[in-house]
């Protein structure tokens, strides 16, 4: 419970510093908007292939291939609004003013290593399809290994960006740094201490349970009211299913922008803490960012 509780105060005090600056929101909404509609031009040539080539062995594999292509133009697109939001929360904890332009600067500059971080993110989720198979090969032992290596990855991926955009290195020297960290254990606060994960997992299933439930009650309200009249029961599907993305789309960004928060929060400090042990002070004398210190203190 005590997780949940520091979890819950962290999730406040990472949204404090957007109701402060709110330029540092507007990457996560941004990004959920570009990755919609990559998503949704993505699906209707796929939608397409399927169609002309059915079930066929070569349908098979370039419907793989395009999916795979979709997967990485949505890492991509990810990737490059998270670096944003990451660069705009380090201004505004180093500077107090956390700058767009500053922010789409960082982002130009380290465009190949974030196309290169989208195509590992690609080519793990493919060794992940592999992996856990599919029909009579799957099973819970494939399975686990499968869900074991993308929990690593992601785990991996929440850390590394913000050391690519904060300290300027490739992927390579990034997860290099990801590891050193780990391995010196200036990783301090783990996700089971400060439960971010699971309290905006909480409050997505929430929301989302929430949206889905006033949106068929809409729905089947008004498909209800006009005797099944054309009119009505378009009205409110369509009012229906407008009801529920917003709350689903609510849920995303929450969860999106207070993990990125908590995951940048936690590399400054881990960063901070390796030069004080450099000069020979404890990692106690070193202040957490703010939103971290000020769940660390309760």
């Amino acid at each position: 419970m005590d997780s949940l509780r520091r979890g819950w105060s962290f999730l406040q005090q990472s949204w404090k510093m957007a109701a402060a600056d709110k330029d540092l929101i507007k990457p996560t909404l941004l990004g959920m908007l570009a990755g919609f509609i990559v998503t949704l031009l993505g699906i209707i040539p796929i939608g397409i292939a399927a169609l002309l080539f059915g079930e066929s062995d070569f349908g098979g594999w370039i419907i793989g291939l395009m999916g795979a292509v979709l997967a990485f133009i949505q890492y991509t697109v990810a990737y490059i609004f998270s670096a944003m939001t990451i660069y705009l929360i380090y201004g505004y904890l180093s500077e107090g003013d956390g700058r767009m332009d500053k922010a789409w600067s960082i982002v130009k500059r380290d465009a190949v290593d974030i196309l290169s971080l989208a195509a590992a993110s690609t080519a793990v989720n493919l060794v992940k399809g592999f992996v856990e198979g599919k029909g009579n090969r799957r099973n819970p032992i494939r399975s686990g290994l499968a869900n074991l290596l993308n929990s690593v990855w992601t785990q991996a991926v929440y850390l590394v960006l913000p050391v690519m955009v904060i300290e300027d290195v490739n992927l390579k020297d990034g997860l290099k740094r990801v590891g050193q960290i780990v391995r010196d254990n200036l990783v301090l606060i783990g996700v089971t201490f400060v439960g971010v994960k699971v309290v905006t997992g909480l409050i997505g299933f929430l929301l989302g349970a929430t949206g889905i439930a006033l949106g068929l009650g809409i729905a089947l309200g008004l498909v209800s009211l006009g005797g099944g009249a054309a009119a009505y029961s378009i009205t409110g599907i369509t009012l229906g299913v407008l009801v529920g993305f917003i709350f689903i789309i609510t849920a995303t960004a929450i969860s999106s922008y207070t993990t990125t928060a908590y995951h940048t929060c936690l590399y400054l400090w881990a960063r901070d803490v390796e030069r004080a042990r450099l000069s020979g002070q404890t990692y106690q004398a070193v202040p957490a960012p703010a939103p971290l210190a000020a769940v660390l203190n309760q």
